[in-house]
């Protein structure tokens, strides 16, 4: 099926200026869905991300989305009325399948939309489906047996990353301008590294989960994927904001990411390393395309060092808290159901079985280690730049690589460390398209921030973006 010249124009537009087309009136909520369904039914094959989709549900909603459109007279819409946008598989949409990526979720139909999905239908969002995920979100590589392997759209035969790689393979490939996504061990950033896109995990609280079983829980984040770093602003004005059943509350209000994005970054004190100060191992490509883009800060009056916090506790910190939070998650499901959840979340729960009180102990004093030496860079930093994955995108027949220039890995978890050290500090972090390499396989850079400092992390992404422009090249180098 060939796309219409409307439709390809419409895709190519950004979530901004596609609300602001709709708010205006100069297109309709069915005319930017029937361009959304057109992509899919054009791309979806080769890359399959969507796996679910009510294409009469998001019909009848977005006619009611224009109906309002039509009465509103001069009263303002919400920021992303009539956006049509697929959802996370792992986050719970009403009266739509949600699967989880597992057999034993196949047929479930939620009762009740996770707060993100609320929030972003109270925004105006008009909802049509859902994107693949790897099995309960475990791993960074989307395959799962419901529905196999979701792909790259830069190259069809690799992998699109995961968690999030549906949601990450379907804002490349321009089925939709934003996503919901989340992020563990590098859910959102790696999959927007491997697809050319920005994936955004935010300071704890600034994007609440609901329903939790820990309120207490911070390893794990909502967040925002997108082409563009203001369509993410867009989207946080729309899910950031606490929830009244937080322990805690994020002084990181929505309002705040409606400020204009504009930054000078004249004096920025950048911190970068390649290899965390821990000998991580990264492709060599990763790391030339990367080193190249450094000049790209000094160009704009930073001040630019090879620095990096003291992080070797924050493996010990990542595992066996993720192993803990795994435990709380899914535990009773791998008792209760052994040979039908795949062996990554097996190792992962039982990981978590086997921790002592001592184990404990040790995580707390490791974390308040980590906390203290991310503080002490902080104040001889503003920024910390490095790698957002270790590797380009791989063969997506492969569970996980294995190895990096040669050097053998050890778990599924080791070629992810440059997400999981960031995630064990709990600060702010994005993956922002940074170049190509050779065979033209996008790489990302990895932007890291005090926490709190979120919409400051945005303004640096902003202008790295409007210098460079490297997220506006598509698959197939249009």
């Amino acid at each position: 099926m060939a796309l219409s010249a409307s439709s390809r124009e419409l895709q190519s537009l950004t979530a901004v200026e596609l609300t602001a087309a709709i708010r205006s009136r100069k297109v309709s909520a069915r005319e930017a869905l029937d361009a959304h369904l057109d992509q899919i039914a054009e791309v979806n094959p080769a890359i399959n991300a969507v796996v679910t989709l009510d294409p009469e549900g998001a019909r009848d909603r977005a006619a009611a989305a224009d109906q309002v459109t039509a009465s509103a007279g001069d009263h303002p819409l919400p920021p992303l009325h009539g956006l049509p946008m697929t959802h996370k598989d792992t986050h719970n949409t009403k009266g739509m399948r949600t699967t989880q990526g597992s057999p034993l979720f196949r047929d479930f139909i939620p009762d009740a939309d996770d707060l993100i999905i609320a929030r972003l239908k109270a925004a105006g969002a008009v909802t049509t489906g859902k994107t693949n995920v790897p099995e309960f979100a475990a791993g960074s590589h989307t395959f799962n047996e419901v529905f196999g392997t979701t792909t790259n759209p830069y190259a069809p035969d690799l992998s699109a990353g995961g968690s999030s790689g549906g949601a990450a393979a379907a804002l490349a490939a321009r089925i939709q301008t934003v996503s919901d996504g989340s992020d563990m061990g590098g859910s959102l950033r790696i999959p927007a590294s491997f697809c050319n896109v920005v994936g955004f995990r935010p300071s704890a609280g600034v994007v609440p989960a609901w329903p939790v079983r820990d309120l207490w829980g911070w390893l794990g984040r909502s967040g925002p994927m997108a082409r563009d770093v203001a369509d993410i602003a867009l989207m946080l004005t729309a899910v950031a904001g606490p929830h009244p059943a937080e322990p805690s509350k994020s002084a990181v209000r929505a309002e705040d990411f409606a400020r204009p994005l504009v930054r000078d970054l004249s004096g920025l004190r950048v911190g970068w390393t390649p290899d965390f100060g821990l000998g991580v191992p990264v492709d060599r490509e990763v790391l030339k395309v990367l080193e190249a883009q450094l000049a790209v800060f000094e160009e704009l009056g930073a001040r630019v060092e090879q620095a990096c916090p003291d992080l070797q506790d924050a493996d010990t910190v990542f595992r066996n808290v993720r192993a803990l939070e795994f435990v709380q998650m899914l535990g009773d499901t791998v008792r209760e159901h052994p040979e039908s959840i795949k062996p990554e979340i097996r190792w992962n729960v039982e990981q978590g079985w086997s921790l002592t009180g001592q184990d404990v102990v040790d995580t707390a004093a490791a974390r308040t280690r980590l906390h203290l030496s991310v503080q002490e860079f902080f104040g001889r930093y503003d920024i910390l730049l490095a790698p957002a994955a270790q590797v380009l995108p791989f063969d997506a027949e492969l569970r996980y690589p294995t190895s990096i220039n040669g050097e053998e890995l050890t778990t599924y978890l080791d070629w992810m460390r440059s997400a999981c050290l960031i995630s064990a500090t709990g600060l702010p972090a994005l993956s922002m398209p940074a170049g190509f390499s050779s065979g033209g396989l996008p790489v990302g850079l990895q932007m890291v921030m005090n926490h709190g400092e979120d919409f400051v992390l945005l303004q640096v992404a902003r202008a790295f973006e409007q210098a460079t422009g490297f997220a506006r090249r598509a698959p197939g180098g249009a």
